[in-house]
């Protein structure tokens, strides 16, 4: 077979793809209900787990400094003045493993927690301040290593001006383990609801065979191969798998723009200029990507096991 018959035959394959694939496209929209509540049940199936996804997305970005924030709060007894506290801070800060330390004076602490507390009032009618000084020492450790910031703890606890030294990272660690438990979910619920949408694809395109049997049969009197046969049912898949992933798409866009507004208020009252991050493209194009292929798979699965029931008698 000569070079331009190659070409020849590749160009009409081509164009033979392109007449079903838009062909495929024209019969769903002639019912478009029907393609409206297909589509939007796959849009729901999938619209979960990716929503979950971006959520979980923004969880990460929200604590994404806390792992390498762990802070080592010293309580100093009241019988240390302000100047061995200062002393022995410029000391703490000259140790390769500790990245920085800050000073709390009594009257500082005592001025933050009347402000925060909300018992400023029953504060005042103390004779003394009952809050020690204290020193806030962040370690100088890479990610993930637990035993040294322990070991720095120990270490520290040590000291004779220290009373209590406490690591302030056990609520991070829960944290972690939750969103850890979460993210597992998350894959499973993903791997429920894409088994849904190829049920809900498979069984739409049987109902389609179905419907067409009696032009199937005769297709395949004149000759016609269950790859010709199979095309058009295969790109009507395509076809529901892209919109369920377009009202994915759609649904979990709005989802995330009702909630933009109460989370910017809500990090607003800590402080925290936090904005809730949408999809991103590398997202989307999963998105878009997963729903195409369950689409097909679906379609593939479906059309393979009802065409060979079809046959001439």
């Amino acid at each position: 077979m000569s070079r331009l018959d190659v070409k020849t035959r590749s160009r009409v394959l081509l164009l033979r793809h392109l007449q079903v694939f838009f062909y495929s496209l024209g019969q769903l929209s002639r019912q478009p209900m029907s393609l409206f509540m297909t589509a939007a049940v796959i849009g729901i199936a999938l619209a979960l787990p990716t929503g979950l996804h971006v959520l979980l997305q923004n969880a990460q970005q929200i604590s994404g400094g806390w792992d390498g924030a762990a802070q080592i709060s010293l309580f100093l007894k009241k019988s240390v003045s302000d100047a061995q506290a200062k002393k022995l801070a410029a000391k703490l800060r000259r140790r390769d493993d500790i990245a920085g330390v800050s000073y709390l004076s009594r009257e500082k602490a005592l001025q933050e927690f009347q402000q925060q507390s909300g018992f400023g009032d029953a504060l005042k009618a103390l004779d003394k301040n009952p809050l020690p000084s204290v020193l806030i020492v962040q370690p100088a450790l890479a990610e993930g290593q637990a035993q040294q910031t322990a070991a720095l703890l120990e270490d520290l606890r040590k000291n004779q001006r220290v009373d209590v030294a406490q690591l302030d990272m056990q609520w991070v660690k829960r944290l972690y383990a939750i969103m850890d438990i979460v993210r597992r979910g998350v894959i499973v619920l993903a791997g429920l609801l894409a088994l849904a949408v190829l049920l809900v694809v498979g069984n739409t395109i049987r109902l389609a065979i179905q419907n067409r049997r009696d032009e199937i049969v005769v297709m395949k009197l004149i000759g016609g191969t269950d790859a010709f046969i199979r095309r058009p049912f295969l790109y009507t898949g395509f076809w529901y798998g892209f919109f369920g992933a377009l009202m994915a798409f759609i649904m979990v866009y709005v989802a995330l723009l009702l909630l933009s507004g109460p989370v910017e208020k809500l990090t607003a009252l800590y402080h925290n200029n936090f904005e809730l991050s949408r999809l991103d493209l590398s997202t989307v194009l999963i998105l878009l990507l997963t729903g195409v292929m369950l689409g097909l798979t679906g379609s593939w699965l479906a059309v393979g096991r009802h065409l060979r029931d079809i046959e001439p008698g």
